[in-house]
């Protein structure tokens, strides 16, 4: 009986590829923004470097979350 719970529960949560690809728009979601505020920044101010590192930090700021993402599935999956 508790094993026809436990596979009930596991048929109810989302399959692994629904979780990477909300995790793939998260992290494309992340990136677009930081170079749209980059660029808004470089706009305002008559600059030409904070497109590039507000880029660059998104980016590292996306793979943080993949990876963690990533880590926490792995875990859930013991």
């Amino acid at each position: 009986m508790e094993e026809k719970k436990s596979k009930t529960q596991k048929d109810k949560a989302p399959s692994k590829f629904i979780r990477f690809t909300g995790t793939a728009f998260q992290m494309g979601g992340t990136i677009f923004l930081g170079n749209y505020f980059g660029k808004w920044l470089d706009g305002k101010y008559g600059t030409d470097y904070w497109e590039t590192t507000i880029t660059l930090f998104s980016v590292f700021a996306a793979m943080y979350l993949v990876i963690s993402q990533v880590i926490k599935l792995s875990k859930d999956d013991d």
